[in-house]
């Protein structure tokens, strides 16, 4: 236990402790917005079509992330035009762009001369690899989501729950759902180098799952959310340092673990009560 507080003293682990609060934050906005939405596998699609900005960034040599930026914003946006505009299933669109920007990416990162990258950092995470240029970029983007949620809650919430009747109080729908595809995007992009392209999802789901069991409004949602995001991860990260194993995985399986255990919790409660 020692050891661990210990690493407290080196950047990279400061870094990644950052990095961890701010993807936390981050991620309890945009995913309370998914969760409310039900639009999990959208973001699903989003995540591993990024895969093939990454794969077309090695092939042309700028940097990955940029690429996977782009790719994640046109996926999250023809998603939402295709289903809306384009005609097309929201699932289907959702099916298409996810196999498009896997093929994509592998074809790429296979066409790139000399040695192939190594992709696990990006499948994976690489937290304790997390730099400055990270973090500026993570600050930055936790400024807008802020700035964006507070002046359109309302906005954004009436969009979440009925579009429909949004629109009919003059909410610009459309222009919402756009400005949303482009947060979650970005979001999903920038906790990459957390939790990896396989395993990110998560952090967008669980830890709102589990403040929906404390919760029932989405202005309550996001701090529960925050809390246990936080708490999951920084115990997945000493549970990391303590057996070796990666960040990211010890991080869904801790966050899991706490799910499990506050949805049993509840359950045996609700049961005591019927009780008495």
């Amino acid at each position: 236990m020692s050891d661990f507080f210990n690493l407290f003293q080196y950047q990279f682990f400061q870094n990644a402790v950052l990095a961890i609060v701010l993807t936390s934050i981050i991620a309890a906005m945009i995913g309370t917005y998914i969760v409310a939405r039900k639009i999990v596998f959208i973001s699903g699609g989003i995540t591993h079509a990024s895969f093939g900005g990454i794969g077309l960034a090695y092939f042309l040599g700028f940097n990955p992330f940029l690429g996977a930026s782009l790719f994640a914003i046109f996926t999250g946006t023809a998603i939402e035009w295709m289903s809306h505009r384009g005609k097309v299933r929201e699932d289907s669109a959702i099916a298409i762009l996810w196999s498009l920007g896997m093929a994509l990416g592998i074809i790429f990162v296979f066409l790139t001369p000399g040695y192939a990258p190594n992709l696990m950092s990006f499948l994976f995470g690489s937290i304790l690899s997390v730099g400055t240029f990270d973090l500026i970029i993570l600050t930055i983007l936790f400024v807008i989501t802020t700035v964006i949620f507070l002046f359109f809650y309302r906005s954004i919430v009436q969009t979440a729950f009925d579009a429909e009747f949004a629109g009919i109080m003059g909410t610009k729908v459309l222009f919402f759902r756009y400005l949303m595809s482009v947060l979650i995007a970005l979001s999903i992009v920038v906790s990459i180098r957390v939790m990896g392209i396989i395993l990110v999802l998560s952090i967008f789901t669980i830890p709102q799952s589990i403040a929906m069991l404390f919760a029932n409004s989405f202005k309550k949602i996001i701090p529960w959310a925050i809390m246990w995001a936080i708490a999951g991860s920084l115990i997945g990260l000493f549970v990391a340092y303590e057996m070796d194993i990666p960040s990211g995985a010890a991080i869904v399986f801790i966050l899991t673990i706490l799910y499990l255990v506050v949805k049993g919790m509840m359950m045996i409660k609700e049961r005591a009560m019927k009780r008495l």
